[in-house]
């Protein structure tokens, strides 16, 4: 296996907050409903819906920021042991393919008013 890409980046959470605010109909244009809910069935705070947009950019860097990619084409989800992990489809997945992408590994951070995402692409 090798890397085929890497990716970063960084939300300021307070800022991303108001840009939803501003613009409601955005939460749907980057979320799947499954990203919206904790398991519990309660919202998703700010932080964790932050981390999970700067994963959505990450992973864009990580395929080299092509155009047409759909943001609700990159899922992150947590496994029952609490690791964070990806689902791709349409979009995202055809051109992972293209660049050969088996597998991807995520890490999600957020801390003193920003959130944070690594993805690495891996073939």
């Amino acid at each position: 296996m090798s890397i085929i890409g890497v990716g970063i980046d960084v939300a300021e959470i307070d800022r991303f907050a108001a840009s939803l605010e501003r613009t409601p109909n955005l939460v749907r244009r980057l979320f799947v409903e499954r990203e919206l809910l904790l398991p519990s069935g309660e919202r998703r705070g700010m932080a964790s819906l932050a981390a999970r947009f700067a994963a959505k950019e990450a992973v864009a860097k990580a395929l080299g920021a092509p155009p047409g990619l759909l943001w609700t084409d990159a899922e992150v989800y947590v496994e029952d042991n609490g690791r964070p992990r990806l689902r791709v489809k349409g979009s995202v997945a055809a051109r992972a393919a293209e660049l050969g992408v088996r597998s991807w590994h995520l890490s999600l951070s957020h801390d003193a008013g920003v959130a944070s995402a690594v993805v690495i692409a891996e073939g």
